[in-house]
């Protein structure tokens, strides 16, 4: 991510913690932080609905009903009104600053999406609401070019960019309730399941992920016709089904690959693919790298520690 340099024009340094920069508009508020130094325990909290985003550096993030967690760039958090954050800055400096942004969004455009979600693009089986705990959003792009072109709006001086953020705030609030129904459903599918038929799909996805899986088995597991199935499954979780499934076997084939004396041909075949070529291929897309080189690299680091 990139800061426009429009948006640090006025940028002045009056204090090496948490040096902040703010621009308003309408229905939401950003502010830039800039720390020059190392620092434990500062305490950040907002009134209002908070996206937090990393730019440049690492934080150590303590957060109430989370773990300390290195927060970095590509990274984003979504907190509910009146969270105590506290933060640690491990690598700060003068001259290699860490840098974040901090967007409150107006609690009146969250309402207004989400009751136009329910009307228009209703849940199968409940209804969308936005997070009232703790989301943690790991390397979205899509959320990311938002912030972005956010941060580039922002900085503009154009007489309806009031008008342009509430569209682009609109689509990130859709895209974080994605994002959350997609991650309660993964992390919770089997709890879940008497209640959703999604979450019993996802659950039999997951049981399941070392057979040949198709579209008419899974629509038929929960009673839908293969169209409307792909249909609901993309509005409520902002992937389709197969993609779903290969990033399922992605993180499966990630965790085998930690064993070295695991073949990648034993790997492909556990995950469910039916072809070495085709699980490289999706292998390279998710993790950058080939699963020899991510099991050589994950061996190694184990082999130092």
């Amino acid at each position: 991510m990139k800061l426009p340099v429009e948006i640090t024009k006025k940028r002045k340094l009056e204090t090496l913690v948490e040096n902040k920069l703010t621009h308003t508009l309408e229905s939401a508020e950003m502010h830039i932080f800039e720390t020059h130094e190392k620092v434990k325990n500062f305490t950040l909290e907002f009134s209002h609905p908070l996206l937090v985003s990393m730019i440049e550096g690492r934080k150590i993030m303590n957060l109430g009903d989370m773990s300390p967690f290195d927060f970095v760039p590509g990274e984003t958090l979504i907190l509910p009104p009146n969270e105590l954050m506290r933060v640690d800055f491990p690598d700060a400096a003068l001259n290699r600053p860490t840098k974040c942004l901090a967007m409150t969004i107006s609690e009146e455009m969250i309402r207004d999406t989400v009751v136009y979600l329910n009307e228009e693009r209703a849940k199968v089986d409940n209804e969308w609401q936005f997070t009232d705990s703790n989301l943690y959003i790991p390397n979205d792009m899509a959320i990311q070019q938002i912030i972005q072109r956010m941060l580039f709006l922002f900085a503009e001086d154009h007489p309806s960019k009031d008008m342009f953020a509430d569209f682009m705030l609109r689509e990130l609030i859709i895209r974080v309730l994605q994002n959350e129904a997609k991650t309660n459903y993964t992390e919770n599918a089997k709890e879940l399941s008497g209640d959703s038929r999604l979450a019993y799909v996802i659950n039999y996805i997951k049981e399941n992920l070392s057979k040949q899986l198709t579209i008419k088995e899974l629509s038929d597991q929960i009673h839908m016709s293969e169209s409307n199935f792909h249909k609901v499954f993309k509005n409520e979780l902002d992937i389709s089904p197969i993609d779903f499934i290969n990033n399922e076997r992605i993180k499966l084939a990630c965790d085998l690959l930690k064993d070295p004396n695991k073949q990648i041909k034993e790997v492909y075949a556990e995950c469910g693919f039916n072809s070495l070529s085709y699980f490289i291929r999706v292998f390279k897309r998710k993790e950058l790298i080939s699963p020899g080189e991510y099991q050589l690299k994950v061996v190694a680091k184990k082999q130092w520690r």
